[in-house]
């Protein structure tokens, strides 16, 4: 690489890796609180969240890149422009094309990488997370007792601990309470207790120290009760079903299966339909971001004499408004209303075509600017707004005065 060339890959990383990993925490953020809130409610142990956010990490970086190539790219033309770099290796000679050759390396290997991941191991990912929510559901992670507050082990146990040290390996100010089924119950208040793993995998003691229990039956009138030092009570685990098979849903198939699917006339019309528009949403979203660095080229040198970051705005809106024209294109597409391939790939034409006008407009017209007539109109609106503020207002009057 020539240093010009390396100068642009500096340039380009630092704002595009750090979109990315911004992007990407932001949208982790958002679904740890509500993850926290779902494991909390299903009495899940705490350490399962970091799992299913680390299978739902491939999704978001996957997001993330088509986001992150853009604004690297553009910040990096924009710091040429408004430096006047960008005036001076157009002096001696660069073109443009020749100016995109380190954004389409970007491009080719984030390109790749977001093939990989859309078509191989996000669909697995998924399948990992939607296990680990099943099995929180049906208790096959086991129940996080809450100390001070009343935990249910199914219909006919309930458990309730005071004080709980060693990370829970230590239990004391105990109650629990179990019906039989058969009309009768125990209740049980122990000093201490202790939880221990058997050979039965269905099955552990709950081995309790120092206390009482109450026995009633049905058609007993008197309880019984016993005093102890130490007593063990086996309880059952509940009993969990096994999880289907990855590709009970599109977005747990691999490219390969949604071809499969998509053609294999033995399948329903729906399923056929959806698997289509799934390939054909994740072949489009990959190949985009081949699009993006003309895209940020053209917005991101404002017009002469101008700072302006309506260039930065502008493309922001332009890639999330064409990924949610193609999420509904797929939902469509996947309805049978309209057919996948033209659902998912006129908005991708119409896209690439007004992307490529922009970068023939403002790399071989003369003066060309694709942005320029909205420059004018949002900075006529800046000083409008300006105009009408109390301080601008204030200081004209001064100004006026002092005249």
């Amino acid at each position: 690489m020539k240093s010009i060339d390396r100068y642009m890959a500096r340039l380009i990383a630092v704002p595009l890796f750090s979109t990315l990993v911004i992007f990407a925490m932001l949208l982790v953020l958002d679904r740890m609180l509500r993850l926290f809130d779902f494991v909390a409610t299903e009495g899940g142990p705490v350490s399962v969240v970091w799992r299913m956010l680390a299978n739902l990490l491939p999704e978001y970086v996957g997001l993330g890149i088509p986001v992150g190539l853009l604004l690297g790219t553009l910040l990096a033309f924009r710091k040429l422009a408004t430096s006047s770099e960008l005036d001076v290796m157009r002096a001696v000679g660069m073109s443009y094309p020749r100016m995109l050759r380190v954004p389409y390396m970007y491009a080719i290997t984030l390109g790749l990488l977001n093939f990989a991941i859309v078509g191989f191991v996000q669909p697995d990912a998924r399948y990992n997370y939607e296990k680990l929510r099943f099995e929180l559901r049906t208790g096959a992670l086991g129940a996080s007792i809450k100390v001070g507050e009343f935990t249910h082990f199914g219909n006919n146990m309930t458990l309730r601990i005071e004080q709980s040290h060693d990370n829970g390996r230590k239990l004391s100010g105990i109650f629990l309470r179990r019906d039989d089924g058969k009309g009768g119950s125990i209740a049980v208040t122990a000093a201490s207790g202790q939880f221990f793993a058997i050979d039965n995998p269905d099955e552990i003691i709950f081995r309790l120290n120092d206390g009482t229990l109450i026995r009633t039956e049905a058609g007993v009138a008197s309880p019984r009760v016993l005093r102890f030092t130490a007593f063990s009570l086996p309880i059952s685990l509940p009993k969990t079903e096994n999880f289907r098979i990855r590709g009970g849903q599109n977005l747990e198939r691999t490219l390969p299966e949604l071809v499969r699917v998509g053609t294999d006339h033995g399948a329903t019309k729906e399923e056929r339909d959806t698997s289509r528009a799934a390939f054909n949403f994740r072949t489009a979203e990959v190949l985009s971001i081949l699009v993006l660095p003309l895209l940020a080229l053209a917005l991101g040198i404002p017009p002469k004499r101008s700072t302006s970051a309506l260039g930065v705005f502008l493309a922001i809106i332009m890639i999330v408004a064409y990924h949610k024209v193609n999420e509904y294109a797929q939902a469509v597409g996947g309805l049978g209303k309209i057919d996948p391939v033209l659902a998912i790939w006129i908005p991708f034409a119409v896209f690439t075509g007004l992307t490529l006008w922009m970068f023939y407009t403002i790399a071989f017209v003369p003066g060309g600017q694709p942005i320029g007539a909205l420059e004018r109109v949002f900075s006529k609106l800046g000083k409008a707004i300006g105009k009408l503020m109390p301080g601008r207002r204030d200081a004209n009057r001064s100004k006026e005065a002092a005249a």
